[in-house]
């Protein structure tokens, strides 16, 4: 087995992380020591890094730890081992063993994983998804992403092209802001309350800081009729993706049609050199239910699905990876 050292993460290595993190092969900013911090007070941080035997950084791991679980990590989207270009999936293997030894010798048994939708990374990067077959991980959740391929030909439905005709009659405009407060509290808040007695996962506060650190991947377009506040969306934007984080309108977005409007706008203009637009999931009761309006109404902008799965596995099963290579 090659050599390789765990390191738990502290502020020593903020420096080294993120360069890293600029340089893989299937991470997005989301993995920044400046975003994952922000919510740095709920939960008990194990990210780890792991090193060869020239104590060259070659992997990272995003993580947070409870009890004796650890998660690859809550208070992201998705997650997983950070690899860098180069790494082939036989040093995979001996990366995550090394991992899994790690844990073991600190106390942990569990580990639940969330994969990083194949859409973000920067080339091939399915490693981990052999590793949780290998290690007899169980698949406990698969969400559906409704991703947009730009490069593919796709059509709105006829319900999506008679809202951007109301968006154009009702004199809509849509206009890119650093402030989220008039979003957050007109129109985000007071929606999720009412529909699902829920608060947005970032606060206005948190937001605004985010965007302050991440002022190129993180934007907000809100739709206006008579310098009235009526939608918006909040983007999320890595290398080659789009992805609308929070989307809401006020009680006339139908007759509007502010949301088609917007989306249109973005798809058409905005964002039309990404590879993808990922409008996100429509899955609730943890992937086994689908709220089949929402569903529908981004399928109907040509969107299609792709899945995010979840693993449960126990650390013991590193003893797995020991045969796999003859």
């Amino acid at each position: 087995m090659k050599n390789y050292q765990v390191k738990k993460y502290s502020s020593e290595f903020y420096f080294l992380w993120n360069e890293f993190v600029a340089k893989s092969k299937n991470a997005t900013f989301l993995f920044h020591r400046d975003f994952m911090e922000y919510h740095q007070d709920r939960f008990e941080d194990f990210s780890l890094l792991v090193f060869d035997d020239s104590e060259q950084l070659i992997a990272l791991l995003p993580a947070n730890r409870q009890e004796d679980t650890l998660f690859s990590h809550q208070g992201l989207t998705y997650g997983g081992i950070i690899l860098q270009e180069k790494t082939k999936l036989s040093d995979c293997i001996f990366i995550a063993k090394s991992i899994f030894e790690f844990l073991k010798t600190c106390g942990c048994n569990k580990m639940i994983f969330k994969e990083i939708p194949a859409i973000y990374h920067k080339m091939p990067s399915d490693e981990l998804r052999y590793l949780m077959f290998l290690m007899r991980g169980n698949l406990i959740r698969r969400d559906v992403l409704t991703v947009l391929d730009m490069s593919s030909s796709f059509s709105f439905s006829r319900d999506r092209k008679n809202g951007i005709k109301r968006g154009i009659k009702n004199n809509l405009v849509v206009r890119e802001e650093a402030n989220f407060e008039s979003f957050w509290t007109e129109i985000l808040i007071p929606n999720l309350a009412e529909k699902h007695q829920a608060k947005p996962v970032h606060s206005l506060q948190e937001i605004q800081y985010l965007h302050s650190k991440f002022p190129e991947n993180i934007r907000q377009f809100n739709v206006y009729q008579n310098d009235t506040i009526v939608a918006g969306t909040t983007i999320f934007e890595s290398n080659f993706v789009a992805h609308s984080q929070y989307i809401s309108g006020n009680s006339d977005k139908n007759e509007l049609g502010s949301l088609d409007f917007l989306h249109d706008y973005l798809i058409s203009n905005v964002f039309k050199n990404k590879k993808y637009f990922d409008f996100g999931i429509s899955n609730e009761n943890h992937g086994k239910n689908i709220n089949e309006g929402l569903l529908y109404w981004k399928e109907s902008f040509g969107a299609k699905s792709i899945t995010q799965d979840f693993y449960e596995l126990e650390i013991n099963n590193y003893i797995l990876l020991d045969n796999v290579l003859l």
